[in-house]
């Protein structure tokens, strides 16, 4: 499909110069794959899957690498940029457009769109995935999360729009503070969020989250997360189904004043 990212096949772009990097001075130092492996005590496969930028380079292979290749120190520097990412690999393509975006469109059923997440629902959320992952990497994706909600006031503006099911926000994890916090955002003067209350129901409400991205060029990107696939596609006819399903949802859904309304009556005690 044109302009499709598969995420599964697109590690940090990091990852991949890094890896690139790392096969072109051993080959100019005419070293062997196996002669690296060996020396930094890593299987030649392993060693191939960072070359490839699948796998992360280590700061083991680096500067092993970095010796054996004399790069000087240059491949040893690679170090400071791999850092263990903050968000799974297959959001990172996603996360590059989001930032350049001028205006971003979102659908939730089922979440708090991420943007507009607490910090307390941020980590609920993730300490209860399953499988279960590890409370570090629960505190780099909160830390992430919260750093990309940057983008709301930013400058210059970016215009965002963001629906959301009703089913939403009647989660266990939706708590008082939750629901004040989307009021506070709501009311900044790019952020438009509208409510899909569950007696407007429309059956498009059901097929998931979905975002539309416009770049400063003006070239759309549509998003949809799933189970087990992340898509991020320029597509035309993706680009304009997903227009047409957020255009259609932000008609049936309450407009601000009364999405302020109905939050209100949720937030109060």
């Amino acid at each position: 499909m044109p302009g499709q990212s598969n995420a599964n096949s697109l590690p940090p772009l990091a990852w991949r110069y890094s890896g690139n990097q790392l096969k072109r001075w051993r080959t100019k130092a005419n070293v062997s794959r196996e002669e690296l492996a060996a020396a930094s005590n890593y299987a030649p496969d392993t060693i191939k899957s960072m070359e490839q930028g699948v796998r992360m380079p280590t700061p083991r292979v680096l500067d092993v690498a970095d010796g054996l290749c004399r790069a000087e120190g240059l491949l040893s520097a690679a170090k400071d940029y791999l850092q263990k990412e903050k968000s799974p690999a297959r959001a990172q393509d996603f996360m590059e457009r989001e930032q350049e975006a001028i205006s971003h469109w979102s659908y939730e059923a089922t979440l708090i769109p991420g943007l507009l997440q607490t910090e307390g629902y941020a980590r609920a959320l993730m300490e209860g995935r399953y499988p279960p992952v590890g409370q570090e990497t629960v505190e780099e994706r909160v830390a992430a999360r919260l750093e990309r909600q940057l983008l709301l006031t930013r400058t210059p503006p970016v215009a965002f729009v963001f629906l959301v099911y009703e089913a939403a926000l009647r989660t266990p994890l939706v708590d008082g503070e939750q629901v004040g916090h989307i009021l506070d955002m709501a009311r900044l003067s790019n952020v438009l969020v509208q409510v899909l209350p569950f007696e407007l129901f429309v059956s498009t409400a059901l097929i998931g989250p979905m975002v539309l991205l416009e770049t400063p060029d003006h070239e759309r990107h549509a998003y949809s997360t799933g189970q087990a696939m992340r898509q991020l596609t320029t597509d035309p006819e993706v680009v304009s189904n997903y227009l047409a399903r957020l255009s259609l949802l932000r008609t049936m859904a309450l407009g601000p004043a009364e999405t302020a309304q109905f939050l209100e009556r949720m937030a109060a005690p």
